[in-house]
């Protein structure tokens, strides 16, 4: 690592650890201010409380990261400009981009990071949030799982249905347990062909059978008359040749915030037979595992560019612009989710919109710097053309993706045209790329007389 890149990494590492323990530090605090009441009145220890919060960092840290990136970046940066040592930097050869490799850098490392979190601890933390201020009121562990009483589960696959009058999920400290459970073998046809009951059941990992306990085995005739019964109050049966899972069972009551990237794909691949809007949320869920960590290297796009600034008047607004950049990154991926989790725009791509939106953005604005051209700006009618052909060609690019990605059945509009969310997309990104357009030509100067 040269000396250059050394020392720009010192000038961000410093702020980011600030900026991020800082924010990490206030978030908790909030936390525990809005939740100490329910401490108190469950009489919660102080080893409980840090236990609770321990399993709740994975999910902190994916909030607070991409803030601490921000302001590190900006802070770092501008200070950096201020004092002339960028234009030092540039002024020696070295190209803007150059100078931002160590940055960029952090930021592939920090979404590397996000993503380990992401794939199964941050999923189990947002689960474990919702139940465990209850489950410290009735003394239990923050991470055990909470039971599912009368639970109805459909195996498609094998026509067997399951009922089970409570379950007690898996969980990666306790082992799954069934009580009193009652399972059906149907034929494709409906006929029932055999009947399991059992006080408990059991499941070997290892061997991959289930045992049952105290009850009883009834098979059927075509007829639907009992053919014979096999009797176990006292004793088990060993099951070998059921596919299904203690997992696989309970997954159908299980929210999809609160699964792993193993679980969702276990869950898709074993309901595919479910309707398309039963499944989105899972899907989006799935795709938001890998668009939410890639926000970091976004975010490093967009303040990069915006944090370097050659005079002392643009500092506030650059830091301004990518705040306004930033929680409005967070509106738009809450609001593509909301559009994915109900079959508006493909679950598997409304994730990474946000993303995608703001990474072109970024890639622009770092253009601009990297050219030395002055950022666009909504003061001067030729860069509220800029912003206009960008926004425009963003808009008709997203419309047309959808269009030809339907296409042939995105030329079957059965209702009014202003409905097609497609269609309103390219309207709107032509009508801002034309009016772009006629901002940017040179208006003609007439001779004084």
């Amino acid at each position: 690592m040269k000396l250059l890149d050394r020392y720009v990494l010192r000038s961000f590492i410093e702020p980011f650890l600030i900026c991020f323990g800082g924010f990490l530090a206030i978030w908790i605090i909030v936390d525990v201010s809005d939740n100490s009441s329910d401490f108190i009145d469950a009489h919660a220890s102080t080893k409980q409380i840090v236990m609770y919060y321990v399993t709740q960092l994975p999910q902190y840290t994916i909030v607070c990261l991409p803030v601490g990136l921000l302001l590190a970046l900006l802070y770092s940066l501008s200070r950096m400009s201020r004092s002339n040592e960028l234009v030092s930097m540039l002024t020696a050869g070295r190209s803007v981009f150059r100078v931002l490799v160590p940055l960029f850098g952090v930021g592939i490392l920090a979404t590397a990071f996000c993503l380990y979190l992401n794939w199964e601890k941050a999923p189990h933390s947002e689960e474990i949030k919702k139940t465990g201020i209850n489950k410290i009121k009735r003394h239990k562990k923050v991470d055990e799982a909470e039971p599912i009483l009368a639970h109805l589960f459909r195996d498609r696959q094998n026509n067997r249905t399951w009922y089970v009058k409570k379950l007690r999920p898996p969980s990666p400290t306790t082992e799954p347990r069934f009580d009193e459970i009652h399972v059906t073998q149907q034929e494709p046809d409906g006929r029932i062909t055999c009947k399991w009951y059992a006080t408990r059941a059991q499941y070997d990992s290892q061997r991959k059978t289930w045992k049952l306990d105290k009850g009883k085995t009834v098979l059927f005739t075509p007829e639907g008359d009992i053919a014979e019964e096999d009797n176990y109050l006292t004793g088990s049966r060993t099951i070998s040749d059921w596919s299904e899972t203690p997992w696989r069972v309970a997954s159908s009551e299980l929210d999809p915030q609160g699964l792993s990237v193993p679980q969702l794909v276990d869950y898709l691949q074993y309901n595919s037979d479910f309707p398309a809007p039963q499944l989105a949320p899972y899907r989006a869920n799935l795709a938001d595992r890998f668009a939410l960590p890639f926000s970091c290297f976004v975010i490093v796009l967009i303040a990069a560019p915006l944090g370097i600034v050659y005079n002392r008047s643009g500092v506030t607004a650059s830091v301004a612009g990518a705040l306004v950049i930033f929680f409005g990154m967070i509106m738009a991926h809450g609001f593509f989710m909301a559009m994915g989790k109900g079959m508006r725009v493909d679950p598997l791509v409304a994730p990474w919109v946000p993303d995608i939106m703001l990474g072109v953005l970024g890639l622009i604005l770092l253009w601009f710097r990297s050219s030395n051209r002055d950022l666009p700006s909504l003061a001067s009618s030729t860069g509220r053309a800029t912003i206009a052909i960008l926004c425009g060609a963003f808009l008709a690019g997203t419309g047309s993706f959808f269009v030809f990605r339907n296409f042939p059945q995105s030329l079957q509009i059965t209702g009014p045209l202003w409905k097609n969310s497609s269609y309103v997309c390219l309207f709107v990104g032509g009508v801002l790329i034309i009016y772009g357009m006629i901002g940017r030509r040179p208006k003609l100067k007439t001779a004084r007389a």
